[in-house]
């Protein structure tokens, strides 16, 4: 499915100035309180890291081999550059046991989901029922949370007036990025607006990629495969049925 972007000479400036809607001090969220050295900056790196993951979400296999792991560490190297603490990032102690709570609700709406689809006859299992893909799909769901609250929130919440609108574009960019399957894009951009809101108010974002994680997992085998295409997005997600005849063939 994300840190202070400002330089040690950027003066420091209250969410009053930029007429946000809900009270947060620079102490709270120093990733957005502080200017980076300007606009011009910030919607250029935001610029940049959306359309890199666009790119990666459509271009063929063969390509996205080598441009994944170079989007994954341009973005990353981004936002380790401006030398935040782990706190800051949401990386540290600090809010994890106070946002605990997300875990089990997490659960529990999983099992509500579980239980209605076997009531429905759509429930299956996943594409590749394994551990290790489970565990790989929670450590990508770990990595978009730390896009979204470290890389691209930030730089909305000093870009627009105020952590809502913040909040609002952040989760519609999400969205954005699982096109053109429909059911995630309706999904994420529920989820990307909650877990930002979270977020603002924990400042931890395990528990939130974990919950996205086991969220995600209940929509893979709740959600019949003809409108889910296996999770896929992008290039991918367009491609579903050829793959799945290649598949058929072998």
């Amino acid at each position: 499915m994300c840190c202070d972007f400002a330089t040690n000479s950027a003066p420091h400036h209250s969410y009053s100035r930029w007429n946000t809607v809900v009270a947060t001090n620079s102490a709270d969220f120093p990733l957005a309180s502080v200017r980076s050295q300007g606009f011009t900056r910030d919607l250029v790196e935001l610029v940049f890291g959306f359309v890199l993951i666009m790119a990666v979400l459509w271009v063929p296999e063969h390509i996205q081999v080598v441009l994944g792991p170079l989007a994954l560490a341009a973005t990353l190297s981004i936002v380790l550059a401006r030398c935040h603490s782990l706190n800051d990032l949401g990386l540290g102690w600090k809010g994890l046991l106070r946002s605990s709570w997300i875990l089990p609700a997490a659960v529990a709406l999983a099992l509500v989901g579980v239980g209605s689809a076997r009531e429905a006859g759509s429930l299956h299992e996943l594409s590749r029922p394994n551990l290790s893909h489970v565990y790989g799909y929670i450590l990508w769901t770990l990595y978009q949370q730390f896009l979204l609250q470290d890389y691209f929130m930030p730089r909305l919440l000093r870009l627009l007036p105020g952590e809502q609108a913040a909040i609002a574009v952040t989760a519609i960019l999400f969205a954005a990025a699982h096109l053109p399957n429909l059911v995630l894009v309706f999904a994420t951009v529920v989820w990307g607006g909650i877990s930002c809101a979270l977020f603002l108010r924990y400042r931890n974002f395990y528990m939130l990629g974990i919950a996205q994680g086991i969220l995600g997992l209940c929509l893979a085998v709740c959600v019949p495969n003809a409108f889910i295409h296996h999770m896929r997005v992008g290039l991918g997600f367009l491609h579903y049925h050829a793959i799945q005849s290649a598949a058929h063939l072998h």
